[in-house]
């Protein structure tokens, strides 16, 4: 049985991140051991409290931290307590708190992963089979762009570098752990990893997904995030360029 550590970053999602873990400990299987880490930026404690009233199969960590401190940082956290909490672990899992994504798809996107000896598989929403429900027009076209932007500067061929489900194995984390984090705490990470990893021969794979857009809470991207990642995007190229050089 492998040992899978999922980090779920979140903030104000106490409306979704109770039933999300309910699903992940439902799911049905004799090959992974699943450990949930939610790192929890809300500027109040009703998270903490909404566990406290629902109890679950078994418990899950929560890193309380006392503000918004990006969700590239909160996968740091959760990858460096992947690394020191236990020397077990094996598969390293991220995903988002508002049930975007689908919990249902974890056990074919494991085993395709394990089989495929990746290093990085990236759910992605836009190869042939994905699907995307109930996102509005707005969100799509500046998600589309920016992917496409992305593309061209960083030169990577695969077709999703910004959705945040993702699976690495213990050597990706290791080397990520190393060597990211220095262009920015937000989304502009995941474009960091995947630069780090295809850049440094890591095995990286995509697969279809279901984008589901979420029904309760609100999307934590601010206007400062995005023109964050633009900048950050532009010191990627130039990392690139050297990893490229080596």
């Amino acid at each position: 049985m492998k040992n899978v550590f999922i980090t779920i970053p979140a903030f104000r999602e106490h409306r979704n991140i109770v039933l999300l873990c309910e699903k992940i400990q439902l799911i049905d299987t004799k090959d992974y051991n699943f450990n949930i880490l939610i790192v929890d930026d809300s500027d109040d404690l009703k998270t903490l409290n909404a566990f406290k009233v629902k109890k679950l199969k078994k418990d899950v960590l929560i890193e309380k931290r006392s503000k918004k401190l990006g969700r590239g940082s909160a996968v740091l956290l959760g990858m460096n307590n992947f690394i020191s909490s236990n020397q077990d672990n094996e598969i390293f899992v991220e995903m988002d708190a508002d049930h975007s994504h689908s919990v249902d798809e974890l056990l074919r996107n494991l085993n395709f992963f394990s089989k495929n000896n990746l290093d990085l598989l990236i759910s992605s929403r836009y190869l042939k089979k994905s699907k995307i429900l109930n996102w509005p027009i707005s969100r799509r076209i500046f998600s589309k762009f920016s992917n496409k932007l992305t593309k061209i500067t960083l030169g990577i061929p695969v077709s999703d570098y910004t959705n945040g489900y993702r699976i690495y194995s213990r050597k990706a984390i290791h080397h990520t752990v190393k060597n990211c984090g220095k262009i920015g705490d937000g989304f502009i990470i995941l474009s960091e990893i995947l630069v780090q990893l295809y850049y440094n021969k890591f095995k990286v794979g995509e697969i279809d997904s279901l984008f589901v857009n979420r029904v309760r809470g609100e999307s934590s991207v601010t206007f400062k995030e995005i023109k964050n990642s633009l900048k950050g995007l532009i010191k990627l190229f130039f990392i690139k360029q050297d990893l490229n050089n080596l």
